[in-house]
């Protein structure tokens, strides 16, 4: 072959490279389905689990590695893959830990595509998914069978906002995992950004982001992850990964890489606009309860208040029960910076009506449930503009 090549090839196959000693902040988006090998024994000799080298796009690029180190760093976990998805997530871990004959439990509070999900593994899989009080704590060892292998958490509840008693709960099974059983927790831990609790720390096994939220900020990201501390079990996990084929784009890798550094102030003034939020309709006459962890009498406050250091910008609140379906709706409806829209965590504040009677079995009371997520724009104008629409529910 000689030195020189035709158009078509040197378009293809360039012999520029450029310089070295390039610098700057962001970190470099890495394109790649393909990997190349220095050669074949490099080929033969890879691993894809360890992480040490690259194998294939799907398995990680530089930039996917840099957000899996940096997510697991901020949770202080060792290991963290991506998912395409929070639910994707979830999906993961189950398909990790879960087998025909196999049990897990789920608080009566759970995400409801977790809660859908665990329906699906249930009719479809042969793997029985139960449902708890999410304020159990320690009674949770009533309810784990031989054969439960996986419990979720969720901390709090997004919609209902119960706070569960994670130390208790993590005590058992680690008396269970002691006496040989293969049984694990799992936490949501998506509403707190892994900032305001450390699920590690009480104890969690496995810990479940949805980076569409803080972490990204901006409301145009669908990513999600999952953080252990163990070798083993993340190699499990890592195997339903490859298997599901999950992967994520460079470019939103890099869209959550830009949001990391602005998270923790983020997070801050979501967690005080909601609290002045969240105090000025506890006065207010057509709000019967407001359920905000921080808040003394919501379910689990004092769980919140020992493992806790923050709350974000996302709780519900319940209206008088003497407000039809209708006249909430129409509330909702006459807000004007607040839109309509499931998620939380970017800057633009979000409100949206649950008929809570029919997602929990166990649901006290009658009136309507309506989640708040609060922004970044200023509290005072997020207020005027929920007392403008009471107007609206006649």
């Amino acid at each position: 072959m000689t030195d020189r090549k035709s158009i078509q090839t040197s378009l293809i196959h360039s012999d520029y490279v450029a310089p070295s000693g390039f610098g700057a902040f962001p970190t470099a988006i890495h394109h790649a389905s393909t990997v190349l090998f220095k050669d074949v024994a490099a080929m033969r000799s890879r691993n894809w689990q360890e992480k040490n080298a690259y194998t294939y796009g799907l398995h990680g690029t530089p930039t996917t590695f840099t957000l899996e180190g940096r997510l697991a760093e901020i949770e202080g976990g060792n290991h963290c893959l991506l998912a395409p998805s929070g639910l994707a997530a979830i999906a993961m871990v189950d398909f990790a830990l879960l087998k025909t004959g196999d049990d897990v439990l789920l608080p009566d509070n759970v995400y409801n595509p977790n809660r859908e999900l665990g329906r699906w593994l249930t009719r479809d899989y042969g793997i029985t998914a139960r449902y708890y009080d999410p304020l159990i704590g320690a009674g949770i060892a009533e309810l784990i069978q031989p054969n439960t292998r996986l419990i979720w958490t969720e901390a709090p509840g997004s919609v209902s906002m119960e706070v569960p008693d994670i130390p208790a709960m993590t005590k058992i099974v680690r008396e269970k995992r002691a006496a040989g059983q293969d049984i694990h927790v799992a936490i949501d831990n998506t509403w707190s950004a892994g900032l305001a609790f450390r699920a590690f720390d009480h104890g969690v096994d496995i810990v479940m982001h949805a980076l569409t939220k803080y972490q990204s900020g901006g409301s145009d990201v669908l990513m999600g992850a999952v953080i252990t501390q163990d070798k083993e079990l993340i190699h499990r996990i890592e195997m339903a990964h490859m298997r599901l084929g999950f992967g994520v784009s460079a470019d939103d890798t890099y869209l959550v890489l830009r949001g990391l550094p602005t998270m923790k102030l983020r997070f801050e003034a979501h967690d005080a606009g909601a609290r002045k939020v969240a105090a000025w309709l506890k006065a207010r006459p057509e709000i019967s309860r407001v359920l905000h962890p921080a808040f003394e009498d919501c379910p689990g406050h004092l769980n919140w208040k020992r493992d806790f250091t923050g709350a974000g910008g996302l709780f519900s609140v319940v209206f008088n029960e003497r407000y039809s379906e209708a006249q909430t709706d129409r509330f909702v409806d006459s807000l004007k910076l607040f839109k309509i829209g499931f998620s939380w965590g970017g800057a633009n504040s979000l409100c949206i009506p649950y008929r809570i009677q029919n997602m929990r079995s166990n649901w006290q009371g009658s009136g309507q449930l309506v989640r708040f997520n609060i922004g970044l724009e200023e509290p005072g104008d997020l207020i005027a503009d929920i007392e403008q629409a009471f107007s609206a529910l006649g």
